[in-house]
C-alpha cells in the first residue's frame, strides 16, 4: 500500500482535473485514493477492500479522467454498479471531474427511457456506467460497442453478487476485450468475490485498507434490547433519546417499511419511505425529500436502498436486524461518511443475539448496549430541553421595575402557581404560532397506504391531556428543544391529548434506607443534564455531593445514562445536593441540576 499523500498536487494531475477538484471542494486525497492512484496508472488489476464512505468512487474516477480516458467518442471505460442510484452517482462524479475536458459519461440502467439511452450511445460516449441487467441488454441489442474498452470497474462488487448478478457480470465480461485492466472495489471480500477475482482478474494486486474491520471508521455502534412486541413504540423512545438530525431506518420486509413509516408519520415525524416496488420517479422523489431536509427519516428495505448516497445522514437505525452480516456493513456504511461521525443503532430481540455475536466475531464490530429510557427520564429530557429553549429565547435585558416584580413573584407564597400559569400561556402562544405558520408538506405518496395497520400496542401509559403535559411534544426535523412545544398526537387520540406522562419505574418505587424499622426514608430524585457521553461516573457524582455536605450513605442511587443522570438522595438533603451539583463541569458541559419529575418514598 502506498503512503498517504498530503495533497492532490502529489498526483501530478492536469490543470483541468485540478480545477474540477477545486470546484468540488476536494482538498486532500483519502487513504483509498492515495493507495490506488499509481497502481491504476500502472495498468495493474486491483482488488480493493475499503470501508464504505471513504471516497472509493473518486479513487478510480480521478486517474481515469486525468490520464486513461482519451477525448474520443468511443467507450473506453465500463463501470458496473449494483443499482441505478449508484450508477447515477458515479456518472455524476465522473462528469464533474471531467467537466473541463471533452469527456462524456452516460449512465444506463433499467426503469429509464431506452430511447434516450440509445440516442446517447449512438452519438458516442467516453465512458458508460450501468447496472448489469441493462448493460447486458444493450450488448445483446448490439447498441453498446465495447471493442475499445480498456478498463472495467466493478464497483460495490459484493453488493452486485448478493443481488444475484453473477451470471450477468460473467456474460458481460465475456464480451469485453481480453486485453484490459480490471478494477474490483468491495467493502467485504466473501468467497464469491475471491472466486470472481481468480476467474477474471490478471494477477491482481490486493489492497486492503480495512484491517479486517470493514465498518465505517467514524461510526459508533450501539444496540437496545427489545422484546419484539411493541417494537414501534420502542423505536419512538429510541428516537426521542438519540434525537438524530436525520436517519435511515432499515427494515427486512416491505410490510415493516409501511408499518414504521405510517407509525412515525402519525406521531408527527417528517418521514418518507422507499421499497423495491416503487417507480424510479417515486424513489427519486423520496430521496430528494431526504436530501433537501423535507424528510427527517427515510424508511427502506435493503433492496430499495442499495446504492443510495445521502451524505448528511447522522444515524442508521436497524428496526429489524439483518440476517446477513454483509448487509449490516452496507447499511451502517451510509452514515459516518467522508470523515463525519455517524451512529448505527440496532433494535435487538432475543432471536438476534446470535447474529450480534457473529458480527463481533467476524468483523470486530462491538456495539455497545444501551438501556431503553424510562418515561420519567424522557419527561426530564423534554423539560430540560424546553428550559434551555426558554432561556435562549427569553433571557434579555429588562427594566428594573419588571425585575423587582419578578423577585416578588418568585418569593410570594403563590409564586410557583403564577410562574406556571405564565409559562402555560407562553407555551400555548408558541404552539398556536407554530401551528398557524406550519405548512404541511405532501407528495402523492408521502405516506404509506392507510390500510396498513400498526400492530404495536397503543402507548396508553404515556397519554395525558395537553394541559397536564405542559404543551410538550415532538415532531418534524426540529431540535428536541423546539419539538417539545409542538404537535405530537398518536392515531386514535382526540385533539388535546399529548404523550409525556412520566411513570415511576419499579426501580424508583423500592426504598433502600429507613429511619426506623418499617418506616422508609423519603427519597428525592435529582435530574442532571449530563451523562456517560460527557464522562460522568458515579464516583465523581458522589465526590461532588460529599463536598457539598451530602454523605455517601445518604445517597440512594446514582443512575448514569448516555445523556442524563438521576441521583436519589434523602428528602432533607435535596437542597444541599442541588447546590452541590448545579453548575459543576464535566468537560465543556455545565451541569444543570433540578428535581426530577417523580420522587420515591
Amino acid at each position: 500500500m502506498s503512503e498517504q499523500l498530503l495533497s492532490f498536487d502529489d498526483f501530478g494531475l492536469s490543470d483541468q482535473v485540478k480545477q474540477a477538484l477545486g470546484d468540488l471542494k476536494f482538498e486532500t486525497p483519502t487513504e483509498v485514493q492515495s493507495a490506488t492512484f499509481h497502481p491504476i496508472l500502472e495498468g495493474l488489476d486491483l482488488m480493493v477492500q475499503a470501508r464504505t464512505g471513504t471516497g472509493k468512487t473518486a479513487a478510480f474516477a480521478i486517474p481515469l479522467v486525468d490520464r486513461l480516458l482519451r477525448e474520443e467518442r468511443k467507450v473506453q471505460v465500463l463501470i458496473l454498479c449494483p443499482t441505478r442510484e449508484l450508477a447515477l452517482q458515479v456518472s455524476g462524479e465522473m462528469e464533474a471531474l471531467g467537466r473541463h475536458k471533452s469527456i462524456t459519461v452516460v449512465p444506463i440502467y433499467g426503469g429509464a427511457s431506452m430511447t434516450k439511452q440509445l440516442q446517447q450511445l449512438e452519438e458516442g460516449v467516453t465512458a458508460v456506467v450501468g447496472t448489469p441487467g441493462r448493460v447486458l441488454d444493450h450488448l445483446w441489442r448490439r447498441t453498446l460497442v465495447v471493442d475499445d474498452v480498456r478498463v472495467l470497474v466493478l464497483d460495490e462488487a459484493d453488493e452486485m453478487l448478493s443481488m444475484g448478478f453473477e451470471k450477468e457480470i460473467s456474460a458481460i465480461i465475456e464480451e469485453l476485450p481480453k486485453q484490459r485492466q480490471t478494477l474490483l472495489f468491495s467493502a467485504t471480500i466473501p468467497p464469491e468475490i475471491q472466486r470472481l477475482a481468480q476467474r477474471y482478474l490478471n494477477e491482481p494486486r490486493i489492497i486492503s485498507l480495512s484491517d479486517d474491520y470493514v465498518g465505517a471508521k467514524e461510526v459508533q455502534h450501539a444496540f437496545y434490547m427489545v422484546s419484539g412486541t411493541g417494537r414501534l413504540n420502542d423505536l419512538i423512545r429510541i428516537i426521542d433519546t438519540e434525537n438524530p438530525d436525520s436517519a435511515m431506518i432499515f427494515c427486512n420486509t416491505r410490510e415493516d417499511v409501511q408499518v414504521v413509516a405510517s407509525g412515525l408519520k402519525r406521531h408527527g415525524f417528517d418521514v418518507d419511505w422507499i421499497s423495491s416496488d416503487l417507480s424510479q420517479t417515486d424513489r427519486e422523489l423520496a430521496m430528494g425529500h431526504m436530501r433537501d431536509g423535507t424528510a427527517r427519516f427515510l424508511v427502506a428495505t435493503d433492496v430499495a436502498a442499495r446504492g443510495i448516497d445521502i451524505s448528511h445522514v447522522t444515524h442508521v437505525i436497524n428496526f429489524t436486524f439483518p440476517e446477513a452480516l454483509e448487509v449490516y456493513i452496507h447499511r451502517t456504511g451510509r452514515t459516518g461518511r467522508m470523515g463525519r461521525t455517524g451512529f448505527a443503532i440496532s433494535l435487538i430481540t432475543p432471536r438476534d443475539v446470535g447474529n450480534l455475536y457473529f458480527l463481533r466475531l467476524t468483523y470486530r464490530i462491538h456495539p455497545i448496549e444501551r438501556e431503553l429510557p424510562t418515561e420519567g427520564e424522557l419527561a426530564a429530557l423534554r423539560e430540560s430541553d424546553l428550559l434551555r429553549t426558554l432561556v435562549s429565547e427569553y433571557r434579555a435585558e429588562i427594566d428594573g421595575e419588571c425585575l423587582s416584580l419578578a423577585r416578588r413573584v418568585v418569593n410570594h407564597v403563590h409564586g410557583l402557581e403564577i410562574v406556571a400559569t405564565l409559562l402555560g400561556k407562553v407555551l400555548t402562544d408558541r404552539k398556536a404560532a407554530s401551528d398557524s405558520g406550519q405548512q404541511v408538506r405532501r407528495s402523492r405518496r408521502a405516506a404509506p397506504p392507510e390500510s396498513v395497520k400498526d400492530d404495536s400496542p397503543p402507548p396508553t401509559s404515556r397519554v395525558r391531556t395537553r394541559r397536564e403535559a405542559g404543551e410538550t411534544g415532538r415532531g418534524g426535523r426540529r431540535s428536541r428543544a423546539t419539538e417539545a412545544t409542538e404537535r405530537r398526537q398518536p392515531v386514535g387520540e382526540q385533539p388535546g391529548v399529548e404523550i409525556a406522562a412520566p411513570v415511576a419505574s419499579a426501580e424508583t418505587e423500592q426504598p433502600r434506607d429507613a429511619d426506623a424499622p418499617g418506616e422508609p426514608a423519603e427519597i428525592r430524585e435529582i435530574y442532571l443534564n449530563v451523562g456517560r457521553r460527557d464522562g460522568v461516573r458515579r464516583v465523581e457524582i458522589e465526590r461532588l455531593l460529599d463536598g457539598g455536605g451530602v454523605p455517601r450513605e445518604h445517597v440512594d442511587k446514582v443512575r448514569v445514562r448516555d445523556r442524563s443522570t438521576f441521583v436519589g438522595v434523602r428528602a432533607e438533603l435535596q437542597a444541599a445536593a442541588l447546590a452541590a451539583l448545579d453548575g459543576a463541569r464535566f468537560g465543556d458541559r455545565v451541569v444543570l441540576a433540578e428535581p426530577a419529575k417523580r420522587s420515591k418514598t
